[in-house]
């Protein structure tokens, strides 16, 4: 009998609890489905799912991913990994294994469910590129055994996984390449440049631009983001992906903050310090993919999402919280 996507389904959300994870959690429970949130808290927190425990279609379960885990779903979204260098370069190794450990228990429970998942890769997985905007086809400049490799080629392995089950095991799958996304929910100290540069220009210090300033990032608003998983999930099951999922208007580290700046007031002033190994000096999706077979497209735009980021990272400042 086939299943239909129409009806409100049982969804495992891994990494629930983080950034992305608990605004995927709050779109899947506004649309009438129920979630079970499954995170380790490693990166996670309590606050972002705070406001979901009173909904009785929300369920939390605190596990790692590293280990398996039995229950009873009708699709998965698999997100749980550290996403920032600050915090998948605490651990490297832990990293490693969340990658493709956590790949091969989500996909095992998948087969035995028979159920569609969907793999939140990363950008990463090109590297530093030669290929400029990085189209799904480009495989990529990526020093295996340098200090991001644990999530770059955590990631790409986790990619050859889920392909892998698809050719062997015929499972339904989905994998997102996720470009720079930021907005509410971010965690304060993950030393991601939107996060970094909201908090340091709130709390009226130095504003830390790596480098020169004019390597670029692509930066897409959460709901946008999720917006483009939701539907590469309710694709047609021949769209497996590999699909960039991101805002391809790109702006240099200087341009940045300098949008930061305009909506804050502060006294904070732009320093250099020196540009971290392996960091990527230009970083741009190619979105024809999911514009043509998602009709998917960012909406929002870095002004308006710098807004609302910067409002929420002001609560956490006055709370001492950041």
């Amino acid at each position: 009998m086939a299943r239909s996507y129409d009806s409100r389904k049982r969804i495992l959300v891994t990494g629930g609890a983080g950034f992305l994870g608990s605004h995927l959690c709050d779109r899947l429970l506004d649309a009438g489905h129920e979630v079970l949130c499954l995170d380790n808290m490693y990166t996670g927190t309590k606050r972002n799912i705070d406001h979901l425990h009173a909904n009785p279609r929300f369920e939390f379960m605190r596990h790692d991913v590293c280990f398996p885990v039995y229950v009873e779903v009708d699709e998965i979204y698999n997100l749980a990994c550290p996403a920032s260098p600050v915090h998948y370069q605490h651990d490297p190794v832990q990293t490693t294994k969340t990658c493709v450990h956590g790949a091969i228990n989500m996909l095992g429970l998948a087969k035995r469910l028979r159920c569609r998942i969907l793999q939140a890769s990363t950008s990463e997985v090109y590297g530093d590129p030669s290929v400029h905007p990085q189209t799904e086809d480009y495989w990529g400049h990526v020093n295996p055994i340098g200090i991001r490799s644990c999530y770059d080629e955590g990631k790409r392995c986790a990619e050859t996984l889920f392909f892998d089950y698809h050719r062997q095991h015929d499972l339904e799958i989905k994998v997102a390449r996720i470009f720079n996304t930021y907005g509410p929910r971010m965690h304060p100290a993950d030393g991601r440049v939107v996060s970094n540069f909201v908090v340091q220009a709130l709390k009226g210090e130095p504003i830390t631009i790596f480098g020169d300033g004019q390597q670029t990032r692509s930066f897409c608003y959460v709901e946008d983001l999720v917006d483009g998983l939701i539907r590469l999930m309710e694709s047609p099951a021949e769209i497996t992906g590999p699909v960039n999922i991101g805002n391809p208007n790109e702006f240099s580290m200087r341009e940045l903050a300098d949008a930061v700046l305009a909506q804050v007031d502060t006294k904070s002033t732009i320093t250099q310090l020196p540009l971290p190994a392996d960091d990527p000096k230009q970083r741009k999706p190619d979105i024809t993919t999911a514009q043509t077979k998602l009709g998917w497209e960012p909406r929002v735009q870095l002004r308006e999402g710098l807004t609302n980021t910067i409002a929420y990272f002001r609560e956490l400042v006055e709370q001492g919280e950041a």
